[in-house]
């Protein structure tokens, strides 16, 4: 590869990753004025899916472009290692997500920010303000005002700057026929799954299928999963043939100490915003993704305090629900792979549809 190396290009704000975080954070800096430049290393944007599709109903804003919105969702059956099954509301929409990521990004550059796929980070000096990203073989520099990291929970904006890594768990999830309409997601608590669950969330005539699990006690995803595929078909709601697979790493340790370092603001998974029990991520993605467009433009007009009170923000919204479910994984990890992770007890604690997790925890 003959990789050679442009001349310093400058722009208002750059963003790195073009998911739901990173495409609202560029939407809101274009719509201020701000020459905004956002960088995605993959290929296509929104590809490939790495969730369950799912958003709460007050996301239903942005769901509204066309081939977003799969199907609404009314319940959640939460089924415990004695095979009780705990019926609760759980409003939301299924979404597909590819298309979802690219409506907001369409609407980005409508308003003016410019949009690069292929275009990984290679290198980031802070203190020069000068980033550079592989693009078409070449090596390209990108002289900036403000950085917004929106590029997951292996952040290599995080990595370039010496932070430390997030904790993460691992998901695994296929993408199957579903056989009669469903209106509910299925959620199967269980020692099979240390440190996570497995769920049903159906879209449709498809369904996405999958579970969590934290590396330290289980390492193989697909045996479990594949037995879980297994009992559906037999049960007859679901369809033998896989059509498509996929899985990633889900942020479970909190909140990064800083969520503002210098001129860097970090958004959506990059900052720890996922939920560690659930693994919600896409509505925390896009309201700090715009909170931190809205900060660049404040701070570069002027506001001294926007970057601190950006942090002040995302952690008002989000720290309080987050570090509640910091402690339940703090919990529950003192049980996986005894008696006691398979008692309903023990995992009603650890779950958001009962009671006994908005409980006062003990550490």
């Amino acid at each position: 590869m003959n990789a050679g190396v442009d001349s310093i290009r400058s722009v208002d704000v750059l963003v790195v990753g073009l998911g739901p975080g990173g495409a609202s954070a560029a939407r809101t800096a274009a719509e201020a004025g701000l020459s905004v430049l956002a960088v995605e290393r993959n290929k296509v944007l929104g590809e490939p899916v790495q969730c369950a599709e799912f958003i709460p109903t007050p996301m239903g804003g942005y769901a509204k472009a066309e081939k977003v919105l799969l199907q609404r969702i009314t319940g959640m059956k939460s089924i415990l290692p004695s095979g009780t099954v705990h019926e609760s509301e759980f409003p939301g929409l299924m979404i597909n997500r590819a298309e979802f990521d690219r409506a907001i990004a369409r609407e980005a550059e409508r308003l003016g920010a410019e949009l690069w796929t292929r275009s990984p980070l290679v290198a980031l000096d802070a203190d020069a303000r000068i980033a550079t990203v592989r693009r078409e073989d070449a090596e390209v520099k990108l002289r900036y005002k403000v950085l917004i990291a929106a590029d997951g929970p292996h952040s290599p904006v995080a990595a370039q700057l010496g932070l430390e890594p997030l904790v993460v768990v691992q998901t695994r999830q296929y993408t199957v026929p579903l056989l009669k309409p469903y209106a509910d997601t299925d959620i199967w608590l269980s020692d099979e799954y240390p440190g996570g669950y497995a769920w049903l969330f159906p879209k449709g005539e498809l369904a996405n299928l999958g579970l969590g699990a934290d590396r330290r006690w289980e390492d193989n995803l697909k045996e479990p999963l594949d037995r879980l595929h297994r009992q559906l078909v037999e049960a007859g709601l679901l369809g033998e043939e896989i059509l498509y697979r996929t899985g990633g790493a889900i942020p479970v340790g909190g909140l990064r100490e800083h969520l503002v370092v210098g001129d860097v603001l970090f958004v959506g998974d990059a900052a720890g915003l996922t939920h560690p029990i659930t693994g919600a991520g896409i509505a925390a993605g896009v309201v700090s993704g715009e909170l931190a467009g809205k900060a660049a433009a404040a701070w570069l007009e002027g506001d001294e305090d926007a970057f601190e009170d950006y942090e002040e923000d995302v952690r008002d919204q989000f720290e309080t629900a987050v570090s509640r479910a910091v402690e339940r994984r703090h919990e529950l990890a003192q049980h996986w792979r005894t008696r006691a992770a398979n008692e309903d007890a023990t995992q009603r604690k650890g779950w958001i549809a009962f009671n006994e997790y908005f409980e006062n925890a003990v550490v």
